[in-house]
Order: C-alpha cells, then structure tokens, then sequence
C-alpha cells in the first residue's frame, strides 16, 4: 500500500470515527438527561466538517454530501443507540446487546415514539447546516 492510499484511508476514517464517537457520546448523554437530546444534532454537524476539514477532504458537492449523510448517519445511529438502551434496560440486557437484537421495524417505532416535532426539526436543522458549513469551508 503506498503513501496516497493509506492517507486517502486515513481521510475517510476520521469521518467514520467521528461518527462512531460522537453516536456513543450522544447515547450517553441522553440517557444521563433521560431524553432524546436533539439539541445535539447540530453539534453533530459541526464535528462531521470539523473531520472532514481536519481530513482535508477538497471542497465540493462530494465533500457537502459525505457531511450530510454522515450527520444522518450519526443522527440514526444515536437514536438506534437510545432505543436500544432503553429496552435494554428493561430486559436486563448491556446497550450492545440490546442494539444487536432490535429488530428495524420494531426501531424504527420505537424512535418514532420517541422523537417529538421539535426533535425531528433539529435533525433537519442538522443537516443543513452540515452542508452550509461544508460548502463555505
């Protein structure tokens, strides 16, 4: 493996790790506040550019739509991670487990339930902001 493709590895790992971290950051916060937390959405957006500046990926659409959908990605992530703990819990089971064992659909309800007007316009709020901010970096 040469040097450009382990640094073009590197470029689209941190976006990746990001992701990950920032998920497990926001499960655990929202299981400390005991709510859905939306309000870190756009937080989330802001440290997705930030990972994709510190990886010097070039500007462009490529760029706006890798931070797009990796903010979707965290914001899925965190709320498949929210449902988890919370039935998890209930049946005894770690926060891993549970997530292994929730079945899509029954996900997909449960974040439905769980997620309010307000939580579902952070989101958008997000997402947008992701690209705005790419765009003009």
């Amino acid at each position: 493996m040469t040097a450009a493709n382990r640094f073009s590895l590197l470029r689209l790992l941190l976006p990746v790790l990001g992701c990950l971290g920032f998920a497990a950051a926001w499960v655990l916060l929202a299981r400390a506040l005991q709510s859905q937390a939306s309000w870190l959405a756009p937080l989330a957006a802001l440290d997705v550019a930030w990972m994709l500046h510190l990886g010097r990926v070039r500007r462009g659409w490529t760029r706006t739509l890798l931070a797009m959908i990796s903010t979707l990605a965290i914001i899925a992530l965190a709320n498949w991670g929210i449902a988890a703990t919370e039935i998890g819990r209930s049946m005894g089971l770690l926060p891993w487990e549970s997530a292994l064992r929730l079945g899509p659909d029954y996900a997909r309800e449960l974040i439905q339930l769980a997620n309010s007007w307000l939580d579902q316009i952070w989101y958008a709020i997000s997402v947008v902001l992701a690209g705005v901010i790419t765009r003009r970096r």
